[in-house]
């Protein structure tokens, strides 16, 4: 069984930003209602920051008049009247100007690890272009790591063996459709760049590659994942869980801003056992080739304002089938493989 982590989940404090929604801070003492007219309202704001109109109010949508909820007048009045009051507020700030078709304002980032801490993962044979697969980043004592599939950058039994790969990173936080791409040797002078590890299983379908800052394009918009978004403990989650795994199936995402997509998933094994001895877990989600290197993750309620919203449990590694199921009677199982995310801890440990 993978070792628990005792390392104390580290903050990542973030500061507000001039033109943020207020938070949802009801008056001391406020009830129930009270504290859902602040949400309403701090709601309202971020669909004015988002360039939305008054007629977005949720609360005009039929299923939400009392007609169909069977309260008030006065109840439904007072929550539609929240909601304009945050929209009207945000949309009178001179700090909320429009905004333009396809570009995020600076309140309104995409600060989300699971879009911008994916990137695709392509490889190269010199100029030749060989697969197209998946990857994430993960940051640990300032150095920053690209985390992939140990099979995307070498697999003996297909005889894949690329040199190279190339990773895109955003340039924006505002235009994401502004890319740069950066370009890695696998190999120096002979020697593999990057780092996979073995258990007492074998070897673990896992490799991290270490990434030159120098190098990285000017202004690049990076959302790592780190060791504060590894789960404490195996018994935080269990079989039968939500999971969610972004990243780029058979090369799909969306071309104009280049971010990934996400399946939606569930653990299909016991979460914290090793699955037949080897170090990963088993997952339940219609995955295909170009996912490998993907992460796998849990939603989580952050506990403070800056706690992360995602816990990494694995990275998405193949698809488990069965060597006996009869293709023409059976369906594929649909289950996957997913080592388990505390060998990143082993993978990033001391110097280069």
């Amino acid at each position: 069984m993978p070792s628990r982590r005792s390392d104390p989940a580290a903050s990542d404090e973030r500061t507000a930003r001039a033109g943020d929604p207020p938070p949802a801070v009801a008056p001391p003492g406020a009830d129930a209602a009270g504290v859902e007219l602040a949400e309403l309202q701090r709601q309202g704001a971020k669909a004015a920051a988002r360039g939305e109109t008054r007629e977005s109010n949720p609360m005009l949508d039929s299923i939400n008049q009392p007609g169909a909820t069977g309260e008030s007048e006065q109840v439904w009045s007072g929550r539609r009247d929240a909601w304009e009051r945050g929209h009207t507020a945000q949309r009178d700030s001179p700090a909320s100007p429009g905004r333009p078709a396809g570009r995020t304002e600076d309140h309104e980032r995409v600060e989300d690890e699971a879009l911008l801490g994916v990137t695709r993962v392509l490889t190269f044979a010199g100029a030749q272009g060989l697969t197209s697969a998946s990857g994430f980043f993960f940051e640990r004592d300032e150095r920053l790591f690209l985390v992939t599939s140990r099979h995307v950058l070498f697999d003996a039994p297909s005889g894949h063996a690329p040199e190279r790969i190339e990773i895109e990173f955003h340039t924006d936080p505002r235009d994401l459709t502004r890319l740069a791409t950066l370009s890695i040797l696998l190999y120096r002078d002979g020697v593999a760049a990057w780092h996979q590890a073995r258990d007492s299983g074998g070897e673990v379908d896992v490799a991290v590659l270490e990434l030159d800052r120098s190098a990285m394009p000017a202004g690049c918009v990076v959302c790592p994942f780190g060791p504060q978004h590894l789960a404490a403990g195996f018994d935080l989650f269990e079989v039968g869980d939500r999971l969610a795994i972004p990243g780029f199936p058979l090369g799909f995402f969306d071309t104009v801003h280049h971010l990934p997509v996400v399946r939606q998933a569930s653990i299909a094994s016991h979460y914290g056992v090793r699955f037949q001895g080897l170090g990963f877990f088993l997952t339940d989600a219609r995955m295909h080739r170009g996912s490998s290197g993907s992460p796998v993750l849990a939603r989580v309620n952050p506990v403070s304002a800056g706690t992360p919203r995602w816990c990494l449990l694995g990275v998405h590694s193949s698809r488990m089938d069965m060597a006996s199921r009869d293709a023409a009677q059976d369906e594929s199982l649909g289950l996957n493989c997913a080592w388990y995310a505390d060998v990143l801890m082993t993978l990033t440990a001391g110097g280069p």
